[in-house]
């Protein structure tokens, strides 16, 4: 058990949280939530030790192993993504040489009576234990199994660790973490560079490998997939609940209204004494009742009330313009580099007003196939774009592509048109911008920053087929929420590639598979989808035990 005794953070003359304290069973799987800025990912760090609270402290048995993945790691160049998973193993062959060292002292000294030669056996004896418990482990099947699940193909092994993006460098950093068998794992929104096939597997891993796991993460799936607990970080305190994701928010829910009356009430007898006091202050004799609710009301701890979100804030796109009844219409389309085909022969026909969902692995083409309507990319193949069609495109690199030297407000006051722009402020509150967050510029923001400011700016402009391209990484659940409300009341021609499984549904109707160089139509919702591709890889399971 790990145990959090009255941690107090305070940093800038502001309390993050003070006099928090918790425990960490074994086999807890444990949701952390709270608004951003409440301080998750600061007790993340205090629990992994890379961090120091200022007040408190977190105990662990001796030899517990706690394991952290950070949003943001950049993993060392000069090794192949093999050699650099196996690192995880790198504590083991420690202790191997260790034992070798001891058992040579042992064999060559003579001290057979001193304290320490009884020290040395005593030594060897409890890592010789520890080694032979878990020797018989295959690493290279261990690692192999963990870097396919994934998403890494066979022959990614051998390619050194710097070919690959910062979202594969952090599936590297996630496979040795796993690969450790700690006794806690912590991470900090893992899902932001899976893909939803890594996802699941990343999810059954966890809830039948893993031993105690606590996780921030905005995909609501995710969650609700794997957790049991919930501690919500809120006004410098927590609330523990034994309850997943979802049920976490009808207990919440509950509390607050709760809080409210409570809040309410006490209000009213604050009136009614401070209206007996300002009433009867002169008045010699009701002196020592006046005093006693005087010093009353000065003792008197008022009730706080939670923050409340903004999540009840409804974006209407502007009316899209009417375009020709297919939007975009793909035959026989077909993309490579080099040597290397990341389709061929694709075709669809989008009509307009449709709703659809591209989906596969990372690396297999999704937004390659974006990019090719947008005419950034070459190809062969026919690309026909309808009728007076009007593109909103969204893609991580549209954060980039703002005006660095206007202010947040600036950037949307810009584009913001009619009755809208009285609600600017609160727009940019829902996606996390408040108080002086709007006068800053656009160049002094982090690139979660600008992602979403992008994204505010795409949703006041008239279109009718809209592009998102991995639109929810940087945006937490009421967010994202603000941003699905607006999307099924879109009524233009919508193509998301996603790999959020709860943010799409209930928004696409079809579903274009991305993978093994094809692009395959799926007719239907996520969840029907999602279903049918569980049932292939149950079949292709029992096809290869039949062939075993």
């Amino acid at each position: 058990m790990i145990s959090v005794d009255g941690l107090t953070v305070e940093f800038g003359g502001t309390t993050l949280f003070k006099n928090v304290s918790f425990a960490i069973n074994d086999q807890d799987k444990i949701a952390l939530m709270g608004k951003n800025g409440a301080g998750k990912s600061t007790l993340l760090k205090i629990l992994a030790g890379v961090r120091e609270p200022s007040a408190g402290r977190v105990s662990a048995p001796e030899g517990a192993v706690i394991a952290y993945l950070p949003q943001h790691l950049m993993t060392e160049d000069g090794r192949t993504v093999f050699e650099e998973t196996a690192q995880a193993f790198a504590q083991i062959h420690e202790m191997e040489a260790e034992i070798e060292d001891l058992n040579h002292q042992l064999s060559t000294r003579t001290d057979y009576e001193s304290e320490e030669y009884y020290g040395l056996i005593e030594r060897v004896s409890t890592l010789s234990e520890k080694f032979y418990s878990i020797e018989d482990t295959n690493y290279e099947a261990e690692v192999e199994k963990i870097l396919l699940g994934l998403g890494f193909m066979r022959e990614d092994f051998t390619r050194p660790t710097n070919e690959f993006s910062g979202g594969w460098r952090m599936r590297i950093e996630l496979a040795k973490i796993l690969l450790q068998k700690p006794d806690l794992i912590l991470l900090d929104e893992p899902t932001n560079h899976l893909d939803i096939e890594s996802i699941q597997w990343l999810e059954d891993f966890l809830v039948n490998s893993a031993k105690a796991v606590m996780v921030i993460s905005h995909d609501k799936a995710f969650v609700d997939s794997i957790t049991t607990r919930t501690i919500e970080i809120t006004v410098g305190r927590i609330y523990d609940y034994k309850v997943n994701y979802s049920q976490y928010l009808e207990l919440r829910k509950e509390r607050r209204e709760q809080q409210q009356r409570q809040y309410e009430e006490q209000q009213k007898m604050i009136a009614d004494n401070q209206d007996f006091i300002d009433r009867f202050k002169g008045t010699y004799s009701k002196t020592n009742q006046v005093q006693s609710r005087v010093r009353m009301l000065e003792k008197l701890e008022i009730v706080q009330v939670d923050q409340e979100d903004n999540s009840a804030l409804r974006l209407k796109f502007p009316p899209s313009p009417r375009a020709g009844s297919y939007p975009v219409i793909v035959e026989e389309l077909s993309k490579q580099y080099d040597d290397h085909v990341v389709f061929a022969n694709a075709s669809l026909t989008i009509k307009r007003g449709e709703r659809l969902a591209f989906v596969g692995r990372n690396g297999e083409g999704k937004s390659t196939l974006v990019k090719c309507i947008m005419g950034e990319t070459d190809h062969t193949g026919k690309l026909t774009l309808g009728h007076n069609v009007q593109i909103g495109y969204f893609a991580q690199n549209q954060a980039s592509m703002m005006d660095e030297e206007l202010t947040v407000f600036q950037t949307i006051d810009d584009v913001a048109k009619g009755d809208i722009r009285s609600k600017i402020k609160d727009i940019l509150g829902a996606f996390m911008f408040g108080g002086d967050d709007i006068h800053k510029k656009v160049k002094v923001l982090s690139g979660g920053e600008r992602t979403r400011l992008a994204m505010i700016k795409l949703l006041l402009e008239p279109v009718n087929l809209l592009i998102l391209d991995e639109p929810t990484n940087h945006l937490d659940i009421k967010t994202k929420d603000i941003l699905k409300s607006a999307l099924k009341d879109f009524d233009g021609t919508l193509i998301l590639v996603s790999h959020d499984r709860d943010f799409l549904d209930g928004l696409v109707d079809v579903v274009y598979e991305f993978g093994h160089k094809k692009v395959k139509e799926h007719l239907g919702d996520i969840h029907s989808f999602l279903a049918k591709k569980k049932m292939e890889s149950l079949r292709e399971v029992e096809r290869k035990a039949v062939k075993v």
